[in-house]
């Protein structure tokens, strides 16, 4: 019984806490979609409004992205498939998008331009963004992208 109620409560909490204005779905933690069209619609118009002006309109980040600049800080990577960003599982994208670099990676001195987005986007919304990017990267990249989530969930303590 409470295994019941437990699990009745933590699907609620998921619920609520994954849902969208406009979507209404639910998402379970750390799971991008890059073949839910609903959600790769809301994320292209959020990735455009919020994100592109840094990591580009076509994904290809800033020029330079792998070295510093004068204030010691990198510029924005590429989201394409030429980036580093499919090199993550989908819990750290969420995480380094809601919460910024620094506490995502647990470097509280790194610099960054990169804001954490969690006070100005859901849950949702940032899994959309990151659904879209990943529906841009080709076939091999989205394969290579599923298999270091399989590992990371392997990895991961139960």
């Amino acid at each position: 019984m409470a295994a019941a109620v437990l699990a009745l409560a933590g699907g609620a909490a998921a619920f609520f806490g994954w849902r969208s204005a406009g979507l209404h779905q639910v998402v379970p933690a750390g799971l991008l979609r890059p073949d839910d069209a609903a959600m790769l619609k809301q994320g292209a118009l959020i990735y455009q409004a919020r994100c592109a002006s840094c990591h580009g309109v076509k994904l290809e980040g800033q020029a330079n992205w792998r070295e510093r600049g004068a204030d010691g800080r990198l510029p924005a990577p590429p989201h394409d498939g030429s980036g580093h960003t499919w090199h993550h599982p989908d819990d750290m994208l969420i995480r380094i998008t809601k919460e910024g670099v620094a506490k995502a990676v647990g470097l509280p001195d790194y610099a960054t331009n990169m804001p954490a987005f969690g006070d100005s986007l859901s849950d949702a919304d940032i899994v959309a963004v990151l659904s879209w990017i990943k529906s841009q990267w080709s076939p091999e990249t989205r394969r290579h992208h599923d298999d270091i989530n399989r590992q990371a969930q392997q990895q991961s303590p139960r």
